[in-house]
């Protein structure tokens, strides 16, 4: 399962974990990360079969239900993963920086919103329709992943329409600026401590040399 992951990523020059296949705990989980690289983008992952399930979306999770957002599915990453902030440097697949935006706890649910098993949440993600109920700090109540008929990877993640919902315009960027220090402070993974503001000269210089580093590619 994290075969196409490994191949993508030496991680001699890369911070981000190797990781392994392993079981879920008491809860499923998942996390949002904020990805400034060739192309600034949201990466939505699932835990689920003892991987995270992941889909890169350009524009951000929404939650009003009149955002269908694309999120085109990428690569199974190692659960460890959940964790990861930090900056992967040039010239390394996925270069540019990472933030957590959001993480906390899914339960996947029918047609009747009703819980459901991890075997049985894999049959309907096989089937091209996942539905799930979110607990985060940014992400709250029911949601779908919804795939594409004319291509496999492209998905759509669309909120439902619960008293979670908003109607009104839901911009991801906006809750990443004019945050304190203290707030966007995050540590990479291998513990060192990463300052990953948009004001940052650090972000800055890293952001600036994934997008004009032909190599590097979008995770």
């Amino acid at each position: 399962m994290l075969k196409d992951y490994k191949k993508k990523r030496n991680f001699r020059n890369t911070p981000e974990p190797a990781g392994v296949k392993r079981s879920a705990g008491d809860h499923l989980r998942f996390v949002v990360q904020r990805h400034d690289a060739t192309r600034l983008h949201y990466d939505f992952r699932l835990e689920l079969d003892g991987v995270l399930k992941s889909w890169a979306v350009p524009k951000g999770p929404s939650m009003n239900p009149a955002d269908k957002r694309l999120a085109v599915q990428v690569e199974d990453h190692p659960v460890d993963y959940i964790d990861f902030a930090g900056v992967i440097p040039e010239g390394n697949y996925g270069a540019g920086v990472v933030q957590i935006w959001d993480h906390g706890n899914y339960i996947p649910v029918n047609a009747e919103i009703e819980p459901i098993s991890e075997k049985e949440a894999l049959k309907w993600l096989k089937n091209g329709e996942l539905k799930f109920v979110i607990q985060g700090s940014k992400l709250s109540g029911e949601f779908v992943l919804v795939r594409l008929k004319r291509d496999e990877k492209n998905w759509l993640l669309i909120k439902h329409n619960d008293e979670y919902a908003v109607k009104t315009k839901y911009d991801a960027e906006k809750l990443i600026k004019g945050k304190s220090k203290k707030e966007i402070f995050a540590k990479g993974a291998r513990g060192e401590k990463v300052w990953v503001s948009n004001r940052s000269p650090r972000a800055k210089k890293t952001a600036k040399a994934a997008k004009t580093g032909r190599k590097a590619k979008k995770d």
